[in-house]
C-alpha cells in the first residue's frame, strides 16, 4: 500500500505488545491510517504474544526496544531513555503518540529529547491504580505530572479517566480529549455467525450454563475473586460452568483457588486465545472483576455478542454497562455481590437474553473506525495548529521513508 503526496509521520510507543485492549487498538490504528496522508510507525519492547503480528503490518516500520520492559528498572529506564531519543531522532516523526505508563513517561522525554513537534497520550487507564500502594501511587502520579507540560495531548478512554487527570492537575479540559476504546464491531456482531466450540471443549451440555472472564491474570483484573464468586454460584448451580480466558502472573494462584474451593472440572482455564467472538456467543454471563480500569473493551466486545455483563463499578466501566438493563454493577471486591448478580442471571436464561439485546443497542460509540477517524482529526488539528508541514514529501511511500534502526 502506497501513497503519493506530502505525509505527516506518525510513531507510535507502547510498552509491549501484550494480548490487551490497549495493544490490539494500536496495532490497529497503525495498520488503518489514511495512508494518503499518514505515514505510520512503531515502538516497543520484545516479547509480547502481538510481535509478530506487528511485524507482519505492510507499510509500517516496526521497532523493538530490547530496553523497555514493563517492571520499574532504573538503569534499563536509563537505557530505554537514550535508545528511543535516538531511534526517534533518526525516523524524525512528525506525532509521536504513546500508550501504558512505562512508555508514556519514556517515550514522551525521548520525543522531547528528540525535538518532535506534537506529543500526544493515550490514557487506558492510570499505573496508579488501586493496586499501586501510597508510595507507589506517589512516585507514579509525580512522574506523570513531570511529563506533563512536554505533552502536547492527552486522550482518555474513558470520561472517569478524563476527570480523574484533570483532578490531579495533569491537564486541564481543553489538552484532553475522549476518544473511546474501539472495537471491530462487525466481528461480534455478526448475525449469521456460527455458535463457537467452547461447548464442546469443556464438555458443557447444551443446557449447562457458562459464566467466563476475558482478562491478563494480574492483580488490576483480580482473577481470583473471580474463583471466589464462582465458587458460591456452583453451590446454587450445580451444571453452571466457569471459563478464565487469559494467563499471567497469577496463574499459580488462580490454580489454588481452584482446587481450594474444590472447583476442578468446573472451572477451565483456557489460557491466551484468539477466537474471542466465538467464546462470547457460548457464554451466557461475561464477569470482570477488576480493581480498577481504562474502559475494559471486553465489555463493549460482549455487548456487541448480546452476553451480559457482571462487572465491578471502577473507573470507565459504567460508561459502558447500564446497571440493571445490559448487565450488572458491583463495587470492586463485592465477591457475594458478583456471585449473586452471576447466578441470578445463568438462572434465569431469559433475563440473560433480554439484557444482552439491550447492550446491543448500546455498543454504536465503540465502533474501531470510527476510533481511528477521530485519532486523524486530532492528529491533523494539532499539527496544523503549531504549523507542521507534513515531512514526508514525494510520489511514492517507500523510497521516502527513513527507516528507524533496528
Amino acid at each position: 500500500m502506497t501513497a503519493a503526496g506530502p505525509r505527516w509521520r506518525i510513531c507510535h510507543i507502547i510498552t509491549m505488545l501484550e494480548l490487551g485492549g490497549a495493544q490490539r487498538n494500536t496495532l490497529y490504528t497503525v495498520a488503518h491510517l489514511d495512508r494518503g496522508r499518514f505515514a505510520p510507525s512503531l515502538i516497543a519492547g520484545k516479547g509480547g504474544q502481538l510481535d509478530g503480528e506487528a511485524s507482519g503490518l505492510q507499510d509500517v516500520d516496526v521497532q523493538f526496544a530490547a530496553s523497555l520492559v514493563r517492571e520499574i528498572r532504573p538503569v534499563s529506564d536509563a537505557r530505554a531513555l537514550v535508545e528511543l531519543a535516538r531511534l526517534l531522532r533518526r525516523g524524525a516523526p512528525d506525532v509521536v503518540h504513546t500508550h501504558s505508563s512505562k512508555a508514556g513517561v519514556l517515550g514522551r522525554w525521548a520525543a522531547h529529547l528528540a525535538g518532535v513537534p506534537v506529543i500526544i497520550h493515550s490514557i487506558h487507564g492510570f499505573g496508579f491504580g488501586a493496586g499501586a500502594g501510597r508510595i507507589g501511587r506517589s512516585v507514579l502520579v509525580a512522574a506523570e505530572r513531570a511529563a506533563s507540560p512536554i505533552t502536547t495531548h492527552f486522550i482518555a478512554v474513558s470520561q472517569a479517566n478524563a476527570e480523574l487527570g484533570r483532578r490531579l492537575g495533569l491537564f486541564t479540559k481543553d489538552r484532553v480529549s475522549v476518544i473511546r476504546s474501539g472495537i471491530e464491531l462487525g466481528r461480534f456482531m455478526d448475525p449469521h455467525a456460527a455458535p463457537g466450540r467452547l461447548r464442546r471443549e469443556i464438555g458443557a451440555g447444551p443446557d449447562d450454563p457458562i459464566a467466563g472472564m476475558i482478562a491478563c491474570f494480574k492483580p488490576q483484573k483480580a482473577p481470583e475473586d473471580f474463583i471466589a464468586a464462582a465458587a458460591i454460584a456452583a453451590r446454587r448451580l450445580p451444571g453452571a460452568r466457569f471459563v478464565l480466558v487469559g494467563d499471567g502472573e497469577l496463574r499459580p494462584r488462580v490454580e489454588e483457588e481452584i482446587r481450594r474451593h474444590g472447583l476442578g472440572g468446573r472451572v477451565h482455564l483456557l489460557g491466551w486465545r484468539h477466537d474471542i467472538p466465538g467464546i462470547l456467543r457460548d457464554l451466557d454471563v461475561l464477569v470482570l472483576t477488576s480493581r480498577w480500569e481504562g474502559l475494559p473493551r471486553v465489555l463493549p466486545e460482549a455487548m456487541a455478542c448480546g452476553v451480559p455483563v457482571v462487572a465491578t463499578r471502577v473507573d470507565g466501566s459504567p460508561e459502558a454497562v447500564r446497571d440493571g438493563a445490559s448487565g450488572f454493577l458491583c463495587e470492586p471486591g463485592d465477591i457475594d455481590g458478583i456471585a449473586s448478580r452471576m447466578a441470578g442471571l445463568l438462572a434465569d436464561r431469559t433475563k440473560a437474553r433480554q439484557m444482552g439485546l439491550t447492550g446491543q443497542g448500546l455498543v454504536g460509540e465503540w465502533d474501531i473506525d470510527e476510533m481511528v477517524r477521530r485519532q486523524e482529526a486530532l492528529y491533523t488539528r494539532l499539527l496544523e495548529e503549531r504549523d507542521v508541514p507534513p515531512s514526508l514529501t514525494g510520489p511514492e511511500a517507500g523510497p521516502d521513508i527513513r527507516p528507524m534502526e533496528r
